[in-house]
């Protein structure tokens, strides 16, 4: 390890929410190092008169360079699809060439990687070529598909930061130092779960209230948003007094819902980054499926998960990649169908209308759901993920905070 006063760490994030994750890291590491008393092995300085302080360099976008992070690229604007990749793999290319030369002339002392493992584990591989110890924040799903690639997880892992539960015993039983730090989704957020639970006892099963909540990413809205347009019109049949709002991430992504919508006969209200207040206020949700489950989760909410894909890559390819029974995240951890899930579905909405009518017309089922989701979602808020993974990294760089006396 360094005895350099000044620590570098290489932040690796390709999507919006790695960003925003990254970005908090920050602040809570900064909150850190100006907390009082840094220690470094058995001897503290204060920490005004002491470094180290820690500079940021890597690949993100505007939040995490206003964060405090030296970007090498920004790689958040030209966040893809899966299935969109491989007409940027040159760009990607180009990205680990970059965090080559950048390990190559710099002394770094960590590489965080977060999320994105498909070109994540690049970037480690390339750390670990140089001797740099590797951080994965948000353990990749092997637990999910593809198992055997725990061996190069192994190789160009030091730590593993788990975001769910259940995955911290998975990854340990195979050779990983993983540990569960939270949810980083909730980080921020405030959320009275108890609060939240809905009763349904004032509930008019001919007017429920109803969140449309179709992703963020360009290609989920295109695929999903026609699809909820169709379903909510057939539910808007079934249940007259039904009420839509639509949430989307930002005002472009509303002006793309407005535009596709124009030509429906229906009335929606959309709201732009407001998801877990939407669905405080909704007596149900139909969702892309994703990590916006959990927060719809946190919200009391029940839920339609939906994800579309091609039959025949489905039957092909994906139906024996997959291992899960379930693969919405909600049924993952609550082992069992707890929320409707079209994982996929293919062409026909009428399955995903008929459930969700039949659903929206038990208002008992509903609140029992609610109960569940509200005590499956509360291990993910119990602390913020981003100061759980501040802990790590301080460990790593054989700095800690002074433990606390309270």
């Amino acid at each position: 390890m360094s005895t350099r006063k000044t620590k570098r760490i290489f932040l690796s994030s390709l999507e919006h929410s790695a960003e925003m994750h990254c970005a908090n890291l920050i602040g809570a590491l900064n909150d850190k190092m100006a907390d009082g008393t840094v220690w470094s092995g058995q001897n503290s300085v204060p920490a005004e008169l002491s470094e180290p302080k820690i500079r940021f360099s890597g690949f993100g976008g505007q939040r995490l360079a206003e964060a405090g992070c030296e970007l090498l690229d920004d790689t958040v604007s030209r966040a893809a699809m899966t299935y969109n990749v491989l007409g940027q793999l040159g760009y990607y290319r180009k990205l680990i060439r970059q965090a080559n030369a950048f390990f190559e002339e710099n002394a770094v002392d960590l590489v965080i990687v977060c999320d994105s493992p498909a070109f994540n584990f690049h970037i480690a591989k390339a750390a670990k070529k140089h001797g740099i110890p590797v951080l994965f924040y948000v353990a990749p799903q092997l637990w999910a598909w593809a198992p055997w690639r725990i061996h190069k997880l192994r190789r160009c892992c030091d730590k593993l930061a788990c975001i769910l539960p259940f995955e911290k015993e998975w990854f340990d039983k195979r050779g990983v130092d993983a540990e569960f730090v939270s949810n980083p989704l909730f980080d921020g957020m405030d959320i009275d779960l108890g609060a939240n639970f809905k009763p349904y006892m004032s509930y008019d099963p001919q007017a429920p209230k109803i969140a449309l909540l179709p992703g963020s990413r360009d290609a989920e809205i295109k695929t999903l948003w026609p699809a909820m347009l169709e379903i909510a019109a057939a539910l808007k049949e079934k249940h007259p007094g039904t009420m839509f709002t639509a949430c989307a991430p930002d005002d472009d992504k509303r002006a793309m819902l407005e535009d596709m919508a124009a030509d429906m006969q229906l009335s929606i209200l959309y709201e732009t980054d407001n998801l877990i207040d939407i669905c405080r206020r909704c007596d149900y949700a139909i969702v892309a499926s994703g990590s916006a489950t959990l927060q719809v989760a946190a919200a009391g909410c029940p839920m339609t998960v939906m994800y579309q894909s091609n039959r025949w890559i489905w039957h092909l390819v994906g139906r024996w990649l997959v291992r899960l029974r379930h693969l919405s995240l909600v049924n993952i951890l609550a082992g069992k169908e707890l929320v409707l899930e079209f994982m996929p579905y293919f062409s026909s909405t009428q399955p995903i209308i008929q459930r969700t009518h039949g659903l929206l017309s038990t208002p008992a089922r509903m609140s029992h759901i609610s109960q569940s989701l509200i005590k499956l979602v509360r291990p993910l808020t119990e602390r913020r993920a981003s100061d759980a993974v501040a802990e790590m990294v301080c460990e790593m760089l054989c700095l800690k905070t002074r433990p606390s006396t309270a």
